[in-house]
């Protein structure tokens, strides 16, 4: 079965109308060696997305994704103009991995984080512990549904 996961964007960096005009992005940048391993050890072509936008007056979830590629090599560790450059990152030693991810499809409605937070059938989930900052994180399955139902709700 397909693992499902969240990730985060700030709206004002890559909000999902941009991912949907693009069709498909590699998700760079990530920095959090958690993170990182989700993409590069769990995550797999054809996996859900729940697409949540962060630091923003309402967080939540906006949007369906789909992992799009294997793991490989985040190009902007190579690159000394980019704000994700890793000094120690060779192309022979890479230390940062990603995926790419596609739109599936915005939400009818966003799914804000306090109403999360307040359904009992989402306790549990990642996204709502306490300190939690992964901009990249396993979901389970029946909290995607459920995420989805409220969606539509």
């Amino acid at each position: 079965m397909a693992r499902c996961w969240l990730v985060k964007s700030e709206p004002d960096c890559y909000p999902y109308e941009q991912l949907e005009r693009e069709g498909r992005t590699m998700w760079d940048g990530v920095r959090n060696y958690q993170a990182r391993n989700f993409m590069r050890d769990e995550m797999r072509v054809g996996d859900p997305v729940l697409y949540y936008h962060s630091s923003t007056a309402v967080p939540g979830v906006v949007g369906l994704a789909r992992v799009a590629s294997e793991p490989y090599p985040d190009p902007t560790q190579f690159d000394a103009a980019s704000e994700y450059y890793d000094p120690k990152a060779t192309p022979e030693a890479p230390r940062w991995f990603l995926v790419d991810i596609e739109a599936v499809e915005r939400l009818p409605r966003v799914v804000t984080l306090a109403e999360m937070k307040e359904d009992p059938a989402l306790e549990g989930m990642q996204l709502l512990r306490r300190g939690n900052r992964l901009s990249v994180m396993p979901v389970e399955p029946e909290h995607l549904e459920r995420v989805r139902a409220l969606a539509a709700s």
